[in-house]
């Protein structure tokens, strides 16, 4: 009997011995499974007018090296200068229920029924280099587009002694930027004595229909002496034109300091450009909505300086 209790004993200190071994694994195994650990990596979307203009590209770099300097994740989508896209671009930013939206409108008019559905899903919205007409916006980032315009009419009076027939080539009807670049230009212009805007029409920031509409332009006027182009697209485009021309003695003046532009500034092809700094544009306007998706108050504008390139 005695040999049967001891049988029985150890069979029990076995069982218990088992028992606690695999307690001791289980618990061990849950400390040491990696529990997935929660993330406070901020997403921004950003949706851009275009990409097929050296400015936007630029200025998208900017956004995306802040991005990376900071652990933030950028969701970048190109609008290719198409409304519809960009309000459909937007509306998915939102289902991806982004931190904060950044809009470079295509149109300041037609992206408030967007930054609107934005403002719904209490998805913070700013807006960059164009403003938008509606909706809530928490800050708007961009040069001064007014003081920009106004610089370049001042240059090129100056340089004409305050007098000759200008042309203007205005951006995209609808946007901020072009609205203000000409309301800037003709502050200074309207109601000099000797100074008249002979033509003054639309070639979208677009450098094929810069060359085409300065090209009608010529054919109509003899005797002009400065061209201000709404961005340097449209002021490559019609030094293009004016070229082929034999036009050399029309001063062209652009707007926004891409590469070619100053290229052409230095080479003495193009007069002047006003360097608007995209990429600080785009840097800003990222450091920008990591504050508004950390909470932090921020000024409704915020201002890029402006400054004239010349030879």
């Amino acid at each position: 009997m005695k040999r049967r209790n001891s049988i029985w004993m150890i069979i029990l200190v076995v069982l218990m011995t088992i028992s606690l071994i695999g307690c001791g694994t289980t618990q061990s195994n849950l400390e040491n499974k990696e529990a997935p650990k929660p993330t406070d990596k901020v997403t921004i979307g950003f949706s851009i007018s275009t990409l097929n203009n050296p400015f936007f590209v630029t200025l998208k770099e900017g956004a995306e090296k802040a991005a990376t300097e900071a652990g933030a994740e950028l969701l970048v989508v190109d609008a290719r200068d198409n409304t519809a896209k960009q309000i459909s671009d937007i509306e998915d930013l939102i289902q991806k229920k982004v931190s904060v939206i950044l809009i470079n409108p295509t149109d300041s008019a037609a992206v408030v029924s967007a930054v609107e559905s934005a403002n719904k899903a209490n998805i913070p919205v700013i807006t960059v280099d164009r403003a938008s007409n509606g909706g809530t916006v928490v800050s708007h980032i961009a040069s001064d587009n007014v003081k920009g315009g106004s610089m370049a009419a001042d240059y090129i009076l100056k340089t004409l002694g305050n007098k000759g027939n200008l042309v203007e080539l205005q951006g995209i009807a609808g946007t901020s930027a072009a609205r203000d670049r000409g309301q800037g230009f003709h502050n200074v212009v309207d109601g000099k004595d000797g100074v008249k805007v002979v033509a003054s029409q639309p070639a979208d920031f677009d450098r094929a229909k810069g060359l085409k509409v300065m090209e009608n332009i010529l054919q109509g006027n003899k005797d002009i002496k400065a061209v201000f182009a709404h961005n340097d697209e449209m002021a490559l485009g019609a030094l293009s034109a004016i070229q082929a021309a034999g036009k050399s003695d029309i001063m062209v003046v652009g707007f926004d300091a891409t590469d070619d532009a100053v290229k052409a500034v230095k080479e003495g092809k193009m007069a002047a450009t006003v360097a608007q700094k995209p990429d600080l544009i785009g840097k800003t306007s990222l450091e920008t909505a990591l504050k508004v998706a950390n909470g932090e108050k921020v000024d409704s504008s915020i201002p890029v300086e402006l400054e004239l390139v010349t030879k």
